[in-house]
């Protein structure tokens, strides 16, 4: 059975979280309808995990596409290397893709999969904190583009996710700490108890206790589930879920995909978003210092980029998919456990916190 599941009608589907899945045969060929599979993963994640796949999928007809690792990969001409791979083997539309991997190839693939042959399914098998918590939930699919992070993609949901929480044991520190970002987001955003139960159990998660860690990953991915079933497309509350990512996607297009990890600039931006909330007098000081604490214990960066200067932010979030109407739209938190949408911001209170 699985853990979640995500409805969206006739696009619901399961979100498995547990121990050692990557042995479950069953539980991957249930959710292939064809014979043909293609999987999709990069140069540090082959050798840990793919052949482990493969051999839970010896009934299919199998290849695999790996990419470099890194955020910089996320980029068109990869996404034009794996079609120029699917065309080449002659995948049909009865083939699945497989993303193994991080947010970058679950993104990638995703978006593969919305465009190949006008949609083929494809399934998320995310082995990251930040892709297990956050980006393979919900259907946003991507690549980045040099003036823009995420400017090209698609609303495309999976067939199913696959969280097998033995895979967070290979992951570096630093890696592991820029998913917390999105972990805590979710506590600042909309769910207070989850806010003080992470200030509680910082320990536990940074030990990788797997009983803390599947109920962590459990608590982000019902969440995401709940707010993408009201609004898949992002045309109202979903936007909620970019608290952050307005000031941290100006830092890694100024800073170059990468150099910052998504998790690192999320991490510099919700710190920048609460200090903006104390500037309009929407949030406490002392909830402000509780954020900055909490982030902090998981040795992620407060502070934006010395490099980076007013007009460097400006100039990248005039880009910003939330903007309507040419007006700066950000996520601010109001309280720990509540944000909103503000299009009232000024370039001078930017340049207050800035």
């Amino acid at each position: 059975m699985p853990t979640l599941q995500l409805e969206l009608g006739s696009r619901s589907y399961p979100i498995y979280i547990d121990s050692g899945l990557f042995n479950d045969a069953d539980l991957f060929s249930k959710h292939i309808r064809g014979k043909r599979v293609c999987i999709v993963t990069n140069n540090v994640v082959a050798p840990l995990y793919l052949d482990a796949i493969k051999d839970k999928l010896t009934q299919f007809s199998l290849d695999e596409v790996i990419l470099p690792d890194g955020e910089a990969e996320k980029s068109l001409a990869n996404f034009e290397h794996i079609m120029s791979h699917l065309l080449a083997n002659e995948h049909g539309r009865d083939t699945t893709l497989i993303a193994l991997g991080g947010g970058v190839i679950g993104d990638i693939t995703g978006f593969a999969a919305a465009c190949y042959q006008r949609g083929i399914d494809f399934i998320q098998i995310p082995t990251t904190v930040l892709s297990q918590v956050d980006s393979s939930v919900g259907g946003k699919t991507a690549v980045n583009h040099p003036l823009g992070k995420n400017m090209i993609g698609a609303f495309y949901q999976p067939k199913a996710v696959i969280i097998d929480i033995n895979s967070l044991a290979t992951l570096p520190v630093r890696e592991f700490n820029a998913g917390m970002a999105e972990v805590i987001k979710y506590g600042i955003l909309g769910d207070k108890d989850f806010f003080v139960w992470l200030e509680n159990n910082i320990a536990q998660i940074k030990s990788g206790d797997k009983q803390t860690l599947s109920i962590m990953i459990e608590k982000c991915c019902q969440c995401k589930a709940d707010i993408v079933a009201s609004d898949e497309t992002e045309a109202g509350v979903r936007a909620l879920l970019n608290l952050g990512h307005t000031f941290g996607h100006a830092i890694e297009a100024e800073q170059g995909y990468g150099n910052w990890l998504h998790g690192e600039a999320v991490a510099t931006g919700m710190v920048l978003a609460a200090k903006l909330a104390v500037a309009m007098n929407l949030l406490e000081v002392s909830e402000l210092c509780r954020i900055e604490s909490l982030i902090k214990a998981f040795d992620l960066p407060l502070i934006a980029p010395e490099s980076m200067d007013l007009d460097d932010f400006v100039r990248h979030m005039r880009r910003d998919k939330k903007n309507i109407g040419g007006k700066l739209r950000f996520i601010i938190p109001t309280s720990i456990g509540q944000s909103e949408i503000r299009d009232d911001v000024t370039v001078e209170m930017l340049q207050q916190i800035l």
